[in-house]
């Protein structure tokens, strides 16, 4: 028989498909399945999903900028004048006059030479980390961060090592033991943990990195705008000169994180990531990068959005500080400790029962989701609850009225 049609004789797809439906029955059983629930934005903080009307604190759009009428003005405009998209990667065509003026604001808000814009928070950090550090080098990684920085290292086909969470110390012990034996090593950590709404101790981290003569390299995609008068959570963490007003008279961040990375989807309210760092760095990605030079760039609109969201963080402190202060509130309530983001985790362990609480508060008018491993470690699924600007201060005491049994019942 030729070998075309003994091929065409076999039906390939059905080996995959019962792959997949023998993975997809063993998620099910551990309550791991997931789906897309289609959800409608109505406003600031209420969707439409399933038919119902919620107030959402399952979203990560902390000052509600997406909603905001300049930022999706400053959108239109941008797409009106230079076209729905970018046209090709930034090497090529796709760097459109806008990321010179975005660059330049987010590298006087980070106090750095420089900025490179990406894609998205994930493509930054699985093209910088390898980027700078190869098959000989050595990463180390806070084991809470999230799954696209330690994609990133396990991309570099380098040593791969997992520090305890915050812990410095143990940072240090690995460093000691294994620094010598690699010409270049990284540490990398979140700024604030995007499931646990704690800051990383950036101060300790830095000295760290210091005497092991280790880079540090931080993502801050849950603390740009919202901690550190829209600064992010460096500037929380991290002694800085006294700065007058407004982001170009930043400074004092780069020297102890050289890398600060970070992403413009969350409190920025668009889309896209960047790393923040000297110009010799930057000058680097952009040649050495491949999720930069092999994507297509930003639309021009995204962009724009990013810019004006800047500018309003800029011209308001106190209104970036009131997802934070909402958040307190919060945990003040239910006798928790003090909120350090506007992500407060409710830890309730069991992925059933943490499925079950979530649709309680789905019945009571609240958007809660619940988040289950791989997302978080095994046993420690949660409900995580993030407060934005234009949270009401009533439903926020309602909300921690109907989760307080949840907590007295926690294991």
């Amino acid at each position: 028989m030729p070998l075309c049609a003994w091929l065409g004789s076999i039906d390939i797809s059905e080996s995959l498909n019962a792959f997949a439906e023998n993975k997809l029955a063993a998620l099910k059983q551990r309550n791991l399945l997931r789906t897309l629930a289609e959800t409608e934005r109505l406003g600031p903080v209420e969707v439409r999903r399933g038919g119902k009307r919620l107030i959402s604190y399952s979203c990560n759009d902390y000052l509600n900028l997406s909603q905001h009428p300049k930022i999706k003005a400053a959108a239109i405009e941008a797409t009106e004048k230079h076209g729905a998209g970018s046209g090709a990667s930034r090497l090529v065509t796709g760097n459109h006059p806008l990321y010179a003026v975005l660059e330049e604001k987010l590298a006087a808000l980070k106090g750095a030479d420089a900025a490179c814009v990406f894609g998205s928070g994930y493509l930054a950090n699985t093209g910088i980390i390898p980027a700078l550090i190869g098959p000989d080098d050595m990463v180390c990684i806070d084991e809470l961060s999230h799954a696209c920085i330690y994609a990133g290292g396990r991309l570099t086909a380098g040593a791969v090592h997992m520090f305890r969470h915050n812990d410095a110390g143990h940072l240090a012990e690995i460093l000691k033991a294994h620094r010598e034996d690699h010409p270049q090593a990284l540490i990398v950590t979140d700024g604030v943990f995007s499931m646990d709404g704690d800051l990383a101790p950036l101060a300790a981290l830095s000295d760290v990195a210091a005497e092991h003569d280790t880079w540090l390299m931080t993502d801050d995609a849950h603390g740009i705008g919202v901690v550190g008068g829209g600064r992010g959570s460096g500037t929380v963490n991290l002694p800085s000169p006294k700065r007058s007003s407004g982001f170009a008279q930043a400074g004092g961040g780069q020297g102890r994180v050289p890398l600060q990375m970070g992403t413009l989807s969350k409190a920025i309210g668009g889309y896209g990531g960047y790393l923040c760092a000297s110009q010799s760095v930057i000058d680097l990605i952009r040649t050495r990068c491949r999720t930069l030079f092999y994507s297509t760039g930003l639309p021009p609109g995204v962009v724009a959005a990013a810019i004006a969201a800047l500018e309003l963080i800029e011209s308001d402190p106190d209104y970036a500080a009131l997802p934070l202060t909402k958040a307190k509130a919060f945990t003040a309530l239910l006798g928790l400790s003090e909120a350090e983001s506007p992500i407060v985790p409710i830890v309730l362990g069991d992925s059933e029962r943490t499925l079950l609480a979530s649709r309680l508060l789905e019945d009571e008018g609240f958007l809660v989701v619940a988040i289950r491993p791989p997302t978080v470690p095994d046993g420690k699924a949660r409900l995580r609850v993030t407060f934005t600007a234009a949270h009401d201060d009533d439903d926020i005491a309602r909300l921690a009225e109907r989760i307080k049994p949840l907590i007295i019942d926690a294991p």
